[in-house]
């Protein structure tokens, strides 16, 4: 488990950075042969990591087998510029280890900044607000995560939550990478670490090789960039739609995946990767659902129901973020989606949180649709 699951005491020496101080990372390690996934996370309040010139290794009050390692050294958080392929993390939301691919260059429309009249895109017809949101240029990054973090993240955000749809005639045929994720570029913590192998997955060795005399020591190899160029279609994320409720701040990043035949018509086939953020310090948990969907062959579908992907996940300052996945069809090329979540407070009251207006579009040119995943 990455050291910044450890948040409360690791913030503190992330927001008060020096550059001319390096602090060790330090990994939550099991010593049992077992360890019980569904096992609620236990934040450490009795290490605290400080930001002197010797680094320091510090124990946690942690359950019996449970021992603190260092798995790297942090670097300065990149102001400007962006993040090479090879880049090792901490997110500094969800905790994990990961390390960069590749970046992408997607258009941010944040509902919480208000636009001039130019460079702003118009919301769909029927959705809430009626305004236009101006769009701005923001990295993202498709990385690797370390799969020791994913039974302790899986409560959290979804590892499996990058999906294609199947390389045949099954339409509805969808599958997963594992431990394969979209990460801001405000997410990252960069760090280093001697280890030529840090990141334990099953597609490291494939995409990258260790190269001491680059930095960061990690360049891709020629099956990462054929992978990438192959699998682009349905990979590129262009479009990041963000909007905060009462503190409540909602992102939404659709994917197109491609189009499928079933039964004599055409069906287009989406992904959309949502996180809440509890930006207060009120404790508070999703309820519901409710979902808007215009296809533009002129229907409009309404969709209600309890919480998300099964679960209803509580919102708290110990554990302000959920992420999660959820794909959507139609018979048409091109649609809407809006809507709200249900929010309840500790005291049983209850508000809505808005959901941004986010177009769902399919390939905008004459290059092949997504085909599926292809290695």
């Amino acid at each position: 488990m990455a050291a910044c699951a450890l948040r409360r005491g690791l913030w503190n020496t992330v927001s008060n950075y020096n550059k001319k101080h390096s602090h060790r990372i330090l990994s939550l390690v099991d010593s049992a042969s077992v360890f019980e996934v569904n096992r609620p996370l236990l934040s450490c309040r009795a290490c605290r990591v400080t930001g002197g010139v010797q680094p320091r290794r510090f124990m946690s009050s942690r359950p019996e087998g449970k021992i603190l390692e260092t798995v790297g050294v942090f670097e300065a958080v990149k102001q400007h510029g962006k993040y090479e392929t090879g880049q090792l993390f901490l997110h500094s939301v969800f905790g994990y280890r990961g390390i960069v691919l590749f970046p992408w260059h997607a258009r941010l429309y944040d509902r919480d900044i208000t636009p001039p009249v130019s460079d702003s895109k118009r919301e769909p017809p029927g959705a809430h607000g009626s305004k236009e949101v101006k769009g701005k240029t923001h990295t993202y990054y498709q990385v690797l995560i370390d799969t020791r973090d994913c039974p302790h993240i899986s409560q959290r955000s979804q590892t499996e939550a990058v999906t294609f749809l199947a390389n045949h005639d099954d339409s509805r045929a969808l599958y997963a990478i594992p431990g394969l994720d979209y990460v801001s570029h405000e997410d990252i913590l960069p760090y280093n670490s001697t280890e030529q192998v840090p990141i334990q997955h099953e597609l490291f060795e494939r995409f990258l090789m260790y190269n001491p005399t680059k930095s960061p020591p990690f360049t891709p190899r020629d099956t990462l960039k054929a992978w990438q160029e192959k699998n682009h279609p349905w990979l590129e994320l262009s479009d990041v739609h963000r909007e905060t409720t009462e503190n409540i701040r909602v992102t939404v990043i659709p994917f197109y995946m491609g189009m499928r035949e079933a039964q004599n018509s055409h069906v287009y086939w989406w992904r959309y990767c949502i996180r809440l953020e509890n930006m207060g310090s009120e404790v508070v948990q999703l309820r519901e659902r409710h979902w808007r969907i215009f296809s533009l062959s002129g229907t409009l579908e309404t969709v209600r129901g309890r919480g998300v992907v099964g679960r209803e996940p509580v919102l708290s300052k110990e554990q302000p973020a959920f992420q999660y996945s959820s794909h959507v069809s139609l018979q048409a090329p091109s649609g809407h989606m809006w809507g709200t979540f249900r929010i309840e407070r500790t005291d049983g009251s209850h508000f809505d949180v808005r959901i941004p207006p986010f177009s769902l579009e399919s390939n905008k040119d004459d290059k092949a649709p997504p085909a599926g995943y292809t290695f």
